[in-house]
């Protein structure tokens, strides 16, 4: 066979494997869209775990009629100067709209503060319509419908309903936990709800924010953290020893905002906390390091979780080291929800355990 040039819709779908893994990937995306644009309120819908429907709204700044088309071309952002070693946003790549028009009905709605109107363009299985006219307030609303009906394999390996649910909402909470002046709401076809009102933009408001995503008793057994070490800060909350779970899935890391999934990070937190847990319990808590864009490297998968840090020992042991100072101030004691339940079991009248 010979060489020859793909065309422009596999060309999307081969990027759409590894941008558009499952319903979770493109609410990731979509909501990071909306944080872009400066939105200050996001409200997300899905139905049949984001397989039949992906609505996101946002009160962005919107995107203009003239650039609707260019957004949903490949390599096409407006978050990218010509250095990729400064990204100062959540998006970077140009990749997530095309890739997710390619595998889906796509339509995107959108008016700026000086329209006079909205206008609409969708993308169904890769092929572009032409812009149309439409109805909306200002910001951007975005719609996936059948998700991967373009691609029918990838639809096998998608688990039940109930399990893409749980995955966007996990999604939604990580990121929203790094915006706490940003309200989200996310509803599903289970009637399910989630919540998360908009707080302060301060340590009080975050620690607020991180109650609702990691529960009330999280303040309350948390210790903070706040240091500095050769330009690299890291700010967060993380447990007490006594307040633990038995996996690691309620720990959250950003790196200049994002969301990240970090091996690294991960490991510091095990070593940090080596001494005073057993090898089966692991902390809560989410770590903020903020630093220059250009002593780590975001562009390592299309997904943008992973992270590559310049000095990845000055990271490791700027955790180690404020967790383990923060353990000793504090010394040992009790979790408060198991003070709690031990005071209420020796009540009169208490029911046994």
């Amino acid at each position: 066979m010979p060489i020859r040039q793909l065309s422009e819709t596999v060309i999307n779908q081969i990027a759409a494997g590894e941008v558009i893994e499952r319903p979770a990937s493109v609410v990731k995306e979509l909501v990071e869209n909306a944080l872009d644009a400066g939105a200050s309120r996001v409200e997300i819908a899905t139905a049949g775990g984001g397989l039949n429907l992906i609505r996101v709204v946002d009160d962005g700044s919107g995107i203009p009629a003239a650039e609707l088309p260019l957004a949903v071309s490949r390599h096409c952002t407006s978050k990218l100067s010509e250095d990729i070693h400064d990204i100062r946003s959540l998006g970077f790549r140009g990749e997530a709209l095309p890739s997710i028009g390619s595998v889906s009905r796509l339509t995107i709605r959108s008016r700026t503060a000086d329209a006079e109107e909205a206008m609409e363009i969708a993308v169904e299985g890769g092929r572009v319509s032409a812009l149309r006219p439409a109805a909306a307030n200002r910001g951007t609303q975005v719609e996936v419908r059948d998700l991967f009906y373009a691609t029918p394999v990838r639809l096998k390996f998608m688990k039940g309903e109930r399990a893409e649910s749980s995955a966007i909402g996990d999604v939604v909470k990580r990121i929203a936990v790094a915006f706490p002046a940003v309200r989200f709401t996310l509803t599903g076809t289970d009637r399910t709800r989630l919540d998360l009102p908009a707080e302060a933009d301060d340590e009080d408001g975050r620690l607020r924010r991180l109650a609702k995503v990691l529960g009330d008793d999280f303040p309350r057994n948390a210790l903070a953290l706040d240091a500095m070490r050769e330009g690299v800060h890291l700010a967060g909350q993380v447990s007490i020893p006594s307040f633990t779970r038995a996996n690691a899935l309620m720990q959250f890391a950003y790196v200049n905002g994002r969301p990240v999934r970090d091996r690294q990070i991960a490991a510091a937190i095990r070593a940090a906390y080596a001494d005073v847990l057993p090898r089966d319990r692991h902390a809560i808590g989410a770590l903020f390091l903020t630093l220059d864009p250009g002593l780590v490297d975001v562009n390592v998968h299309p997904a943008k979780a992973d992270v590559r840090f310049r000095d990845p020992g000055l990271v490791r042991g700027l955790i180690i080291g404020a967790i383990r100072q923060a353990l000793a101030e504090a010394g040992m004691r009790p979790a408060t929800s198991g003070t709690a339940g031990m005071m209420a079991a020796f009540r009169p009248g208490a029911a046994p355990a």
